[in-house]
């Protein structure tokens, strides 16, 4: 049930983006490895784009009240999601020709932070507010940041570095910092809210009530 309810088109369109980008490292020459970087980034924040409708669920108000806790509906959610990314990134790694191809665990480190970012933004929105379909707000405040990351973040604090920067593996010691962060925000995003105690008055006696 849960997976005929997963926005299995926005997740392939994305899919599909990010491909397109991967594939086109294939034709940028013998001086290819910089723009390869840059296409492949650019096709982890496109299938991201695509993970963070993963949440939207018009009948949200109406599952809030079975008897399934909402991490676990979260967590089978994305387990069911898992395969297909794993199956992106390993297929967008491929289109890369060997030679331009960057550090494959290092690329990946990105990738992972990336999208658990996507997935985290998405649980936040949905545990803060009563919006059904927070998809379109989170994707846009998730490339809002990549772009605003990419032209302000600190040199010292660098991310997105060229292979050959000395400060690579700086960068992805950060990655690794990002990657912990959004997995943590994620788990706070999926906690069930704390249902208030609030009390109404019933003719001829005081009843409470869970609000």
């Amino acid at each position: 049930m849960a997976g005929r309810t997963l926005p299995w088109g926005v997740v392939g369109t994305a899919g599909g983006a990010g491909l397109l980008l991967a594939a086109l490292t294939r034709i940028t020459g013998e001086t290819g490895e910089r723009l390869s970087l840059h296409l492949l980034r650019a096709a982890v924040l496109a299938f991201a784009m695509g993970l963070v409708f993963l949440l939207d669920d018009p009948a949200r108000h109406t599952t809030a009240t079975v008897p399934t806790p909402r991490p676990v509906r979260v967590a089978l959610r994305v387990a069911l999601v898992v395969p297909a990314t794993a199956a992106f990134w390993t297929a967008a790694l491929l289109l890369v020709p060997p030679e331009l191809r960057p550090p494959v665990a290092d690329i990946t480190l990105e990738a992972g932070a990336a999208f658990a970012l996507a997935v985290a933004g998405a649980a936040v929105a949905v545990r803060f507010t009563e919006v059904t379909r927070p998809g379109p707000r989170v994707a846009a405040g998730l490339l809002t940041s990549a772009v605003l990351a990419m032209v302000f973040w600190p040199g010292r604090w660098a991310l997105f570095v060229p292979v050959e920067d000395e400060r690579w593996a700086a960068a992805h010691d950060r990655w690794a910092v990002v990657l912990a962060g959004a997995v943590l925000v994620g788990a706070v995003g999926v906690v069930e809210p704390l249902r208030r105690w609030s009390w109404r008055l019933v003719p001829g006696r005081r009843s409470g009530t869970l609000g």
